[in-house]
C-alpha cells in the first residue's frame, strides 16, 4: 500500500508541475497563452455535415478539362442544403476560382488533387486585399469570405499549376525590369477573409502562381501538418509565400513543412505613410509557430513585413531550419510607420545564411508625395537557445529611419563561416548572455 501511495503522490506532483508549466506559458509581454492554442487535434470531418463527393455530380477525373462551374455547383448545393463537406476523391480535377459559403468545407482525399487553371481569365477581378492595400485584383483558386468555421483538410493536394505564370513573370521582367508582382497577373492559391475559427490540415499545397495562402482580418486560424512548397530553381516561383497573415489575431502554425521561393511566414497589415490610420489595416498579434521545418528555398523562415504596420506577441519555437536566407527578417520600410514588438524566438536548430536580418526595405516603396521618411520601431526581441551554422551571424543595420531597443540574445551557439560580428551599437539596451560565436563568447 505504501508503494502505491508513493507512486500516486509522485503522479500527482508530476501532474501539478506539468500544469504549472502550462499555466506559466505566456506571450512575450506577459499575456497568458489561451487554452485555444492547446487544442491541436484536427477537426473530425464527420461532424461537419453530409459528404458531397464531386464525382457524384458529373465532375470527372480529368486534368485537362476545366470544371469550375460543376464544382461550384456542388458547393452551392451543399450550402443550400444546410452545409457539408465537398470531397475531392482520387484523381486530378482542373478548376478556376471557387467560392465557399457558410457551413461548407473542403476535403481532399489521398491521391486527390485540385488543380488550378493556368489561364488568368478563369479568375475574376474583384475588390480584394493584396500587398497591404485594398485594390481590384484577381481572386484565388480557393476563396472564402465571412465563413466562420471553414476547414480545408485531407491527405491530398492543391496544385496551383503555376509554371506558366512564373515563366510569364520572368519574361516580363526582362522587358521591364521595374515590373512588380501587381503588374503581372497571377492568382493566389487560397484566400480567406473576415472569418473566425479556420483550420487547414494535412494537405500538400504546391506550385502556387503567387502567394500560397493569404488570410485577411481573420481570428483563430490553425495550420496543422501542412506541406507547402514551390521551386526556386529552373523556373523559380516568384513571391510564393507559404503563409501570409494580414491583420490576424490568434494564429497557430504547428508541424508544418515550408520550402517556397520567398518568405515562409510573412506578416502583412498595410503600407504607406498613413497606413497606421487606415481602417483596412491593422495589427497581427498572438501568433505561435512551433515544431515546424523550413526548407532551403525560403528567403526567410519568419518575416515581419514588408507590408506591415504592427506585429506583436509572437512566439517562434522548437523548429528546424535547413538553409533559408535568414531565420527572422525585420523589413523596415521608409514609407510606412511600422512597429514590431514582443517577439520571442527560441529552440531553433539548423543552418541559414544568417540568424537575424534588420535593415531598410526600399523595394517598391512610395512616400506618396511626402518628403520625410516614416520612423519605425522594433523592440523587445528575444533570441534564446539557438544553435545554427551560418554564413553571417546576424545583420543589424543602423538607420535613421527606425529605432531598435530591448534586444536580448541568450544561450546562442553560432558557427559563422564569413562574418561573426553582431552590431550591438544599432540597438539601445542590447543584452547578451552566453552568446558563443565560432567558439568565442561575445560580450558587450
Amino acid at each position: 500500500m505504501k508503494t502505491i501511495f508513493k507512486r500516486s503522490l509522485f503522479t500527482q506532483v508530476l501532474l501539478c508541475c506539468v500544469l504549472a508549466i502550462f499555466a506559466q506559458d505566456s506571450f512575450p509581454d506577459g499575456t497568458p497563452v489561451s487554452e485555444w492554442f492547446r487544442q491541436t487535434k484536427p477537426i473530425d470531418m464527420s461532424t461537419l455535415g453530409n459528404r458531397y463527393c464531386i464525382t457524384d455530380y458529373e465532375v470527372v477525373n480529368d486534368s485537362t478539362i476545366l470544371q469550375t462551374q460543376k464544382i461550384q455547383a456542388v458547393i452551392d448545393k451543399a450550402h443550400q442544403q444546410g452545409g457539408g463537406v465537398i470531397v475531392v476523391p482520387q484523381g486530378t480535377f482542373l478548376s478556376g476560382s471557387l467560392f465557399f459559403k457558410p457551413k461548407t468545407h473542403l476535403y481532399i482525399e489521398k491521391g486527390g488533387t485540385l488543380k488550378g487553371s493556368d489561364d488568368i481569365s478563369d479568375f475574376p477581378l474583384v475588390m480584394t486585399r493584396m500587398e497591404g492595400q485594398t485594390v481590384k485584383y484577381f481572386v484565388a483558386l480557393v476563396n472564402a469570405d465571412k465563413v466562420d468555421g471553414f476547414t480545408i483538410s485531407g491527405e491530398g493536394c492543391i496544385n496551383g499549376n503555376g509554371l506558366r505564370y512564373w515563366k510569364s513573370f520572368w519574361l516580363r521582367t526582362q522587358f521591364n525590369p521595374k515590373c512588380t508582382n501587381m503588374d503581372e497577373m497571377r492568382p493566389r492559391l487560397i484566400y480567406v477573409s473576415n472569418s473566425k475559427h479556420i483550420q487547414l490540415s494535412g494537405l500538400k499545397l504546391m506550385h502556387s502562381p503567387y502567394w500560397t495562402t493569404h488570410f485577411y482580418k481573420c481570428e483563430n486560424i490553425r495550420f496543422l501538418n501542412l506541406h507547402i512548397t514551390s521551386p526556386n530553381r529552373s523556373v523559380g516561383a516568384p513571391s510564393t509565400d507559404a503563409i501570409d497573415l494580414d491583420v490576424c489575431t490568434n494564429v497557430h502554425i504547428k508541424k508544418c513543412y515550408m520550402s517556397v521561393n520567398d518568405d515562409a511566414i510573412s506578416l502583412k497589415g498595410g503600407k504607406g505613410p498613413h497606413a497606421d490610420n487606415d481602417k483596412d489595416n491593422g495589427i497581427n498579434q498572438y501568433i505561435i509557430v512551433e515544431n515546424c521545418r523550413f526548407g532551403p528555398c525560403c528567403h526567410s523562415a519568419f518575416t515581419c513585413g514588408s507590408e506591415s504596420v504592427h506585429s506583436k506577441n509572437i512566439i517562434f519555437r522548437d523548429s528546424q531550419v535547413d538553409g533559408p536566407y535568414c531565420v527572422v527578417n525585420l523589413k523596415m520600410r521608409p514609407d510606412t510607420p511600422q512597429h514590431y514588438e514582443y517577439i520571442l524566438v527560441e529552440n531553433i536548430k539548423g543552418n541559414a545564411n544568417r540568424m537575424l536580418n534588420v535593415s531598410p526595405w526600399t523595394q517598391f516603396f512610395d512616400l506618396k508625395g511626402e518628403k520625410d521618411i516614416k520612423i519605425s520601431r522594433a523592440n523587445n526581441l528575444t533570441f534564446r537557445n539557438i544553435q545554427l551554422d551560418c554564413i553571417n551571424a546576424a545583420t543589424i543595420k543602423s538607420s535613421e529611419q527606425y529605432e531598435l531597443f530591448n534586444f536580448t540574445f541568450e544561450n546562442l551557439k553560432i558557427e559563422a563561416s564569413e562574418n561573426p560580428n553582431i552590431n550591438t551599437e544599432a540597438v539601445n539596451n542590447f543584452i547578451m548572455r552566453q552568446v558563443e560565436v565560432n567558439g568565442k563568447i561575445k560580450t558587450l
